[in-house]
C-alpha cells in the first residue's frame, strides 16, 4: 500500500524536475535518493517509459563521452498535469497539517 503512495510521489518528483531541465535516469535515482526514495533502474525506467507513453514526458538521446544518454523533459501535457497536481498538493497539505 505504501509503495503505491510513494510511486505517485515519485512521478510528481520526476515531472517537477523534468519541467526545470532535462533529466536522465541515474541523476533521477540520485536525486530521489536525497528524498529518501531508494529506486533501482528496474523500478525507475518503467515509470519513465510509462510517463513517456502517456505523453507526460518526451525524450531525446545525446552522446556523452561516447555513450548514449537518454534525457527526459516534461511535455505541455505534463506541465498542465503538474500544475493541477500542485494545486491538489497545496489543498491536501493545508487540510492534513491543520
Amino acid at each position: 500500500m505504501i509503495r503505491d503512495f510513494f510511486l505517485g510521489f515519485i512521478k510528481i518528483h520526476i515531472l517537477h524536475h523534468a519541467s526545470k531541465e532535462p533529466v536522465y535516469g541515474l541523476w533521477l535515482i540520485e536525486e530521489l535518493g536525497h528524498h529518501g526514495y531508494k529506486l533501482s533502474p528496474g523500478t525507475l525506467y518503467p515509470i519513465l517509459h510509462k510517463l513517456e507513453e502517456e505523453r507526460f514526458l518526451e525524450s531525446y538521446s545525446k552522446n556523452i563521452g561516447g555513450k548514449i544518454r537518454k534525457y527526459y523533459k516534461t511535455t505541455a501535457k505534463g506541465m498542465k498535469t503538474l500544475s493541477q497536481v500542485k494545486e491538489k498538493i497545496n489543498e491536501l497539505v493545508e487540510e492534513v497539517m491543520k
